[in-house]
């Protein structure tokens, strides 16, 4: 009887009949084979392997007679697009023709037809069946790679076609030799070309065997002779007799250095000691690697630092806009250097929000000061090793980055930048924090001890700054070591300056643009930093800039004279993201203005505040820390305490909830310089009286009123300033404070000093 079954193509891999295979697909039309076979053909298919499986199109000519039926067991689509497919062999049948499926032209199908297999003899079968089982038994004894309860499964096999087809499956036979199997349609010619096969294979493993006991031999000679050479190296040393090793040139170069005599003596023990080894020991290279590393540094080697002055305040005002303390405080160490030769540089860290160009003024004062520049970035750095090196002890063990850094510099007075201080990672297994206090400690660091090197070094002689965004998470041990300098936000002006001076130069510099075809004007610079960008720093301001000058490259507007309109703006840019607050949109009753800061600057968050039936309960919302929740409960409790006052007596708190929430939603809030806001919402919204969208509020409140001191009026004074905020109440304490102000931000905003919140209240109510 005939049938149809598709065609299925195995290069390279012989299916024989009760074997399983297991097929990760990837081909297009072998994955639409394997789907119409589970859909339309009861799972099952035609497995053919074509003789010559380099052949990427066999021709019909050149594919086999007999194939084998498989059933395909399993069917998965996987996420990578691939098909994992298990097919298990049936019996080999007859292909009577071949024919194209009518479904789909490229899916070959084949007509089969049973074989009409050969009788046996039954006492040959059973004699070749026993013969068989001999040889595989002898032959799993001595293979590593076969289990032997496979044994106990060809025990049970009285079928001999289905015993050879089982034996085929799991022998190490080529390619063609497993092809001549699988049509091999007579049991009888399989079994008896099995035995000679079998024969084969256990001869060549009597000759791994042979080979592998030869090679055993071998090992333990050469082991011998190596114990033998190291008992011979110590009667030589013994007599005085050493191998060279270049030995030589290393005690030439540890001569140059000059080190201190314990140094001196460590190192030439290293050498004395790679003296006795061969090439072959393992530790010979250890010694090696650890010679160059310690040789190699720079252990008096100083670059000439710049010491003009003028020269060095010229090249930082050249490089970055502002910044004047950090600058000063370079003007300052430069001074005290020419009058001291011998003082110590200072461990100072910028601390500020990203983008205002920590990291850049870093890189420019080396510049200027002619120092070797590096940089250690530790911002989630958890393996005090990164810093202090790896004992000699592990393998690969090297240096940590303070050593590597000098060695690349070749220097021991570089200017070294440890980026990100306020993000290392401290769990209970490390502590980075720690090992910086040895690096960073003035009157420790002078003896600094890599846990590779193991010998002391001078790194009083390095500068280092460090940077962070937010002082509060920089460990109190670490902090107490450090000169902290802060970087101020930039106002809108200061950006509009820093991007005529600094960032449109260096981008046309860049790209090879003249400078006098492309005209921006200061209003239209001011409009871009108000309406696209929205940060402390300059960074996005750059990338918006960028962005204009790649348009205007690509629409070839660098060859003409071009001027920057709002409307190019909005064509290049896209639609405005940001605006300045308005001063009429959103004023109602229960709405103020918080002044905060973030690692990000800062900023105006709005407070929000509504009344309802309830029982008195008070809700406050808007991902707020526990300081922040302690102001508000402050506030409602200094309005109660004055109700008589401020005017409330018919208000019954036991019968209203009240609710609070700060806008910024997903902005984390806390600290106590809200405590004035929310009491002006609370107070707003009860007396019915709306409070303009131009004042914003800072200050911590007391129970009897007073206004305490805040942190960040510099910060929160700049927010406010880009925000539009007119009119700020601050305490009256940080008076002092506002002198490191930009004069045109105090110059714009009506600075209001309050001592109780009493003050407000009369003035605003």
């Amino acid at each position: 009887m005939e049938q149809n079954l598709l065609v299925m193509l195995l290069k390279g891999l012989v299916l024989l009949p009760n074997q399983e295979v297991k097929l990760e697909i990837s081909n297009k039309l072998s994955k639409e084979i394997t789907l119409t076979a589970t859909k339309n053909f009861n799972r099952h298919v035609l497995v053919i392997t074509p003789k010559n499986n380099l052949e990427e199109t066999p021709e019909i000519n050149d594919l086999p007679e007999i194939g084998v039926v498989g059933r395909i067991k399993s069917r998965i689509e996987l996420p990578s697009g691939n098909v994992r497919v298990i097919i298990k062999g049936l019996e080999r049948v007859k292909i009577v023709k071949f024919n194209n499926n009518k479904d789909n032209n490229d899916i070959l199908e084949a007509t089969i037809a049973r074989l009409d297999l050969p009788e046996l003899d039954e006492v040959e079968k059973k004699a070749l069946i026993k013969k068989l089982n001999d040889l595989i038994k002898e032959y799993v004894s001595k293979s590593k790679h076969i289990s032997n309860s496979l044994l106990n499964t060809l025990k049970t096999i009285d079928d001999l076609s289905k015993l050879t087809d089982m034996i085929c499956s799991f022998m190490p036979l080529t390619f063609v030799k497993k092809l001549e199997y699988a049509e091999e349609i007579n049991a009888l010619y399989r079994a008896k070309s099995l035995l000679k096969d079998i024969k084969i294979e256990l001869e060549v493993l009597k000759l791994d065997e042979k080979l592998e006991q030869e090679l055993e031999n071998s090992l333990e000679q050469s082991q011998k002779e190596f114990i033998l050479k190291e008992k011979v190296h110590i009667i030589e040393q013994e007599l005085g007799n050493f191998h060279d090793n270049n030995t030589s040139q290393y005690l030439e170069e540890l001569t140059k250095l000059n080190l201190t005599k314990s140094t001196h003596n460590k190192i030439a023990k290293e050498i004395n000691k790679l003296s006795y080894t061969t090439d072959i020991s393992p530790e010979n290279a250890m010694i090696k690697n650890y010679l160059d590393w310690v040789l190699n540094l720079p252990w008096h080697k100083e670059n000439f630092e710049n010491n003009n002055i003028n020269d060095i305040k010229t090249k930082l005002d050249n490089s970055h806009y502002g910044l004047d303390e950090i600058k000063n405080r370079i003007i300052e160490y430069v001074a005290l250097k020419n009058n001291n030769e011998n003082i110590k540089s200072p461990i100072i860290c910028l601390v500020g929000p990203p983008g205002v160009g920590k990291t850049s003024i870093a890189r420019n004062i080396a510049t200027a000061l002619n120092r070797k520049f590096y940089k250690i970035s530790v911002g989630g750095l958890n393996d005090t090793a990164e810093l202090m090196g790896h004992r000699r002890t592990y393998m690969g063990a090297n240096p940590g980055k303070i050593i590597q850094g000098l060695r690349k510099c070749g220097s021991k007075n570089p200017i070294f930048l440890i980026d990100e201080i306020d993000k290392m990672t401290i769990n209970y297994k490390d502590d980075p924090s720690s090992a910086l206090l040895d690096i960073l400690d003035r009157e420790q660091n002078t003896e600094f001890t890599d846990n590779y090197i193991e010998e002391p070094f001078d790194l009083s002689k390095v500068f280092f700054i460090l940077t962070a965004n937010n002082v509060e998470n920089i460990p109190a041990p670490l902090l107490d070591r450090l000169e902290i300098i802060n970087l101020p936000s930039y106002t809108d002006y200061e950006k509009v300056d820093i991007a005529k001076k600094y960032l449109i130069p260096k981008i046309l510099e860049e790209n090879k643009i003249d400078n006098k075809i492309i005209s921006i004007s200061d209003d239209m610079l001011a409009y871009l930093v108000e309406a696209y960008t929205s940060e402390a720093g300059v960074r996005e301001l750059y990338r918006m800039l960028e962005k204009l000058m790649r348009k205007l490259i690509v629409l070839g507007k660098i060859n003409e004279r071009t001027k920057i309109s709002k409307i190019r703006l909005k064509e290049y840019l896209g639609i405005p993201k940001y605006s300045k607050l308005d001063n009429k949109k959103n004023e109602y009753p229960g709405r103020v203005n918080a002044l905060g800061v973030t690692n990000s600057g800062g900023l105006v968050i709005p407070i929000d505040t509504c009344v309802y039936e309830g029982k008195g309960n008070f809700l406050v919302t808007g991902m707020l820390g526990k300081t922040m929740e302690e102001s508000t409960n402050v506030a409602l409790s200094y309005i109660k305490a004055h109700q008589k006052d401020y005017r409330l007596l018919d208000f019954f708190f036991n019968l209203k909830d009240i609710h609070v929430h700060c806008l910024e939603g997903a902005l984390k809030k806390d600290g106590p310089s809200a405590g004035v806001a929310i009491t002006t919402s609370i107070l707003s919204l009860l007396l019915n009286k709306k409070i303009s969208s131009d004042i914003a509020f800072t200050g911590e409140m007391s129970l009897t009123g007073d206004i305490l001191k805040v942190g960040g009026i510099k910060e929160k004074l700049i927010g406010a300033y880009n925000a539009g905020i007119k009119k700020i109440y601050i305490p009256y304490y940080n008076e002092q404070e506002l002198e490191e102000v930009p004069s045109k931000v105090k110059e714009a905003l009506n600075i209001i000093l309050i001592k109780n919140y009493q003050e407000i209240f009369e003035e605003l109510f």
